[in-house]
């Protein structure tokens, strides 16, 4: 089978994983969806992983589903009801993983970021775009409503009248407007942006990795707790990650005025 989905780990834990279908944009079919699932179950099953770094080979990021195959962008085959959505349902788990995993995910969007695509971005912890890169909801114009959960967490993104307007008027838009409306956090010139998003991994990696998995926990968890449970979590795991070895080498590393060794204890 193509390898349409490629994974490398280096030394500090940081994972880089392409979307290697760059003639089509990186569009998603069946195939690339089935790969994708397996190396991010992989991913955040593995402890040794850090940060996740998300992209597209070529000049796309990822485009959606690939529509030449057929209506949304056939990755059901010839499934259709109930069938279809259950189908879909484990593809879309794909998400799910970007959004849950332990690790930090970042999206380094290179060039055309639509449909499906775009909600794989909105999945992640953190988005970095190319000056040049491209944005579109675009399932309206495919006469589809929104798969892979973009409906759900664009709206926590960038507000619920904004992520209406993207989805609803479906109007193709910058990585300038999608800095300034917050869905992503930089933009760079395109030769720039994987150095640029390894530089904030390397920072990632270099973090406590227990309070960083943490943070990352309570963070979740405020999509759908109360004020009162979030503060019960982040007293129990702030007083966890106190009683830590990197706790302890914080404080001294402050009084003495250098940075922090971090051990992972």
């Amino acid at each position: 089978m193509t390898e349409l989905v490629t994974s490398e780990i280096d030394h500090a834990g940081i994972a880089l994983v392409t979307l290697n279908r760059p003639e089509k944009l990186n569009t998603m079919t069946a195939d690339l969806l089935e790969q994708a699932h397996k190396v991010f179950s992989q991913l955040a099953q593995n402890p040794a992983v850090k940060v996740v770094i998300l992209t597209g080979a070529g000049r796309g990021f990822c485009a959606g589903g690939d529509l030449s195959q057929g209506p949304g962008g056939a990755v059901t085959g010839s499934l259709r009801g109930n069938a279809a959505a259950a189908q879909l349902r484990t593809y879309m788990e794909t998400a799910a993983l970007l959004h849950t995993m332990p690790a930090v995910t970042i999206a380094a969007i290179n060039g055309a970021c639509a449909g499906a695509g775009l909600s794989w971005a909105c999945a992640t912890d953190l988005r970095f775009a190319a000056d040049h890169a491209r944005f579109n909801a675009a399932f309206r114009d495919a006469g589809l409503s929104g798969d892979f959960g973009g409906t759900w967490t664009l709206p926590r993104i960038v507000g619920f009248g904004r992520a209406r307007e993207k989805y609803l008027l479906s109007e193709p838009f910058d990585a300038h407007e999608a800095l300034r409306i917050g869905l992503v956090s930089e933009i760079c010139p395109a030769e720039q942006l994987l150095e640029r998003v390894h530089t904030i991994a390397r920072g990632l990696a270099e973090a406590a990795p227990l309070a960083l998995r943490l943070m990352k926990r309570n963070l979740l968890e405020s999509e759908y707790t109360s004020f009162d449970q979030a503060l019960d979590s982040e007293a129990a795991r702030h007083s966890r990650c106190a009683g830590t070895e990197d706790a302890a080498e914080a404080a001294k590393a402050f009084v003495a005025k250098r940075p922090p060794v971090f051990v992972g204890r």
